[in-house]
């Protein structure tokens, strides 16, 4: 069957992102094919279109999306046609009307979860919750810095972090990103283009600095993160937006405050079915107790995916971001 997605036959900026239609097969032995209904976007979509991550050519974008089972494959006995089920992390392949993925990867949604919400918060949810609960273990009484606060994955940090009784330092780059730190959690909000992040820190912690430092952005703030933490301190870095090279730290940067420097990545804390439908009912779990309030702020058609691209690496947008099939727009 011949279903419309988006394609990168070459690495560049957004417009290598082409629309146009690609066959699929019906599903394999463990395999399930799921027509798309919500489909969202995470920056390392964008990685992955610039060859930050490699990935062969020609590809199909996107790594989380929630939809309708429409066909299963031969063993499959655990979904059946009509299901609603998401995936997050792998395969990539979600820019598409429709796709094939093992079933072992599926997660079954909550019927109380609408489809933009859980794709906007499946992959997002379980990345925080393992920044959160499993990499770092926030506690009451801990103080925390997280860099994009008014991001997809750094909306739900700093919500998480707050329920859990941390004092939370967010840095935004405007303004108005800054009211939506506060509303998510954030007791003291930083906007870095205006005043510099480490000074005020320093000033909010009165010099002890913090207990763990969340970091997306990369080589432009690696050095103040670790600067803005305590003797003993924890840096979890989870992302490059700025940029990952030349590496920013040196091993011997971290002995002055015996600091400890985490890279934890979502698929090595899911690597069994058990492990990843834990995490995905804590996320679930958070959203449904209103812990966690999920934004889906910036829907666009697929079709639209290169501007939803464009719109992300300019820091225009806060919260989450989905495509929804041009064939499921309503």
């Amino acid at each position: 069957m011949w279903v419309k997605a988006i394609r990168v036959h070459e690495l560049g900026d957004p417009k290598v992102l082409s629309w146009e239609e690609v066959e699929i097969g019906e599903p394999n032995e463990g395999e399930i094919r799921i027509k798309n209904k919500a489909i969202g976007v995470n920056y390392v979509d964008i990685y992955y279109r610039t060859g930050l991550h490699r990935a062969p050519l020609p590809f199909i974008p996107g790594k989380e999306a929630v939809g309708v089972v429409s066909a299963v494959g031969p063993g499959v006995t655990s979904f059946k046609v009509g299901d609603v089920v998401g995936y997050a992390d792998n395969p990539m392949g979600s820019y598409a009307e429709e796709q094939i993925i093992p079933a072992s990867v599926a997660i079954p949604i909550p019927p109380a979860i609408d489809y933009k919400t859980a794709a906007s918060v499946l992959l997002k949810g379980m990345t925080a919750y393992v920044l959160v609960r499993q990499a770092f273990k926030v506690q009451r009484g801990h103080t925390v810095l997280v860099h994009a606060a008014a991001g997809g994955v750094g909306s739900l940090l700093c919500q998480w972090a707050n329920a859990l009784g941390a004092t939370v330092i967010g840095t935004v780059s405007t303004e108005e990103k800054a009211a939506q730190a506060t509303q998510d959690g954030c007791q003291h909000v930083i906007v870095y283009t205006m005043e510099d992040f480490v000074t005020r820190v320093t000033e909010i912690t009165s010099g002890l600095g913090v207990h763990v430092v969340y970091d997306a952005v990369g080589k432009d703030t690696f050095k103040g993160s670790l600067a803005c933490l305590m003797p003993r301190g924890c840096m979890i870095s989870y992302g490059q937006s700025s940029g990952s090279r030349p590496d920013p730290v040196r091993l011997s940067d971290l002995a002055p405050k015996s600091l400890i420097l985490g890279r934890p990545g979502l698929m090595h804390y899911t690597t069994n079915r058990n492990e990843l439908l834990l995490a995905a009912s804590e996320v679930f779990a958070s959203v449904m107790a209103g812990v966690l309030q999920v934004r889906a702020n910036h829907v666009y058609l697929l079709s639209e995916a290169a501007r939803a691209h464009t719109d992300l690496e300019a820091r225009r947008t806060s919260g989450s971001i989905v495509l929804v099939p041009d064939s499921q727009w309503l």
